[in-house]
């Protein structure tokens, strides 16, 4: 019980875990059956799966899986080496990443972002809705949102954790406002940053980032206009050409996995456009 309030724990501090279970033993093995083992992000172990070499090859196939975002399956052959002690048994591991939800951070409280945020939470993403409006940043306006935040765009991300795998979309009211939310997602570390906006105004928004102090490469991180190309106009079909990119980009992050577990087998010694129409703003 204390390993899962543990990982709870974690999860609610925006960290990561992964659980280590023996599913399988043969023979003489250090635990038997269902013995467990918390592994943090930091590397960080709570419980047993019996210590040695066993439990420092489960730990590092822990990270490597939360880096993955796979589990992994590990048949172990418990064998000696220069003498010693001897378990002489084979042990399965079983390793569960335990990770977050996607991430989607929208800055902006109109239309687009209302609708987006109740499509992102129905499709399993945490969302974050930043605006400077308090009449729009609210939950009666917006209870899709796990989080809102009124404040201005230009301190967008203060105090709010991003990480490499998270989401923003930029969909102010207005091309300054657009600019300060540009700005301020590209000091982050976001992999996806999309723009609510036409193709004719991407040049003046580049334009104005490069005189900013950006480089090409950083400015490139925008995509423009945000969304596939369906014809959407509506803000609701906007929304969801939106998500269909930011599922897509996110599926496409994962396609050189497995899809599965992975197995990996160890021998133990136990020694030690259409975006620009005005129903999409607000």
């Amino acid at each position: 019980m204390q390993i899962y309030e543990e990982a709870l724990r974690l999860k609610k501090q925006g960290r990561t875990s992964a659980i280590a279970t023996i599913v399988e033993c043969r023979g003489s093995s250090p635990q038997k059956q269902g013995a467990k083992m918390l592994v943090r992000d930091d590397g960080s172990i709570l419980g047993t799966l019996g210590g040695g070499c066993l439990e420092a090859d489960v730990r590092q196939a822990a990270l490597m899986a939360l880096k993955d975002g796979e589990p992994a399956t590990m048949p172990f052959e418990l064998t000696e080496q220069k003498g010693g002690l001897v378990c002489g048994g084979t042990v399965l591991v079983y390793i569960e990443p335990l990770l977050l939800e996607p991430h989607l951070v929208i800055l902006g409280a109109g239309h687009v972002g209302k609708r987006l945020a109740t499509l992102a939470r129905f499709t399993g993403f945490r969302v974050t809705v930043v605006d400077d409006r308090e009449e729009y940043a609210n939950q009666e306006n917006i209870p899709d949102a796990n989080e809102l935040m009124v404040r201005s765009f230009t301190r967008a991300f203060e105090d709010l954790p991003m990480e490499n795998s998270a989401f923003v979309v930029v969909a102010t009211r207005g091309h300054n406002h657009d600019l300060d939310a540009v700005k301020a997602a590209l000091r982050t570390t976001a992999g996806y940053i999309g723009l609510l906006g036409s193709r004719r105004k991407k040049a003046l928004l580049w334009r104005s980032l490069e005189e900013s102090g950006f480089s090409r490469e950083e400015i490139n991180r925008v995509i423009i206009p945000v969304g596939l190309e369906i014809g959407s106009v509506s803000p609701e079909e906007i929304s969801v050409s939106i998500m269909a990119q930011i599922i897509q980009k996110r599926r496409a992050n994962g396609a050189s996995k497995t899809g599965g577990a992975r197995t990996c087998s160890r021998l133990i010694h136990e020694d030690g456009d259409l975006q620009t129409a005005s129903a999409a703003r607000q």
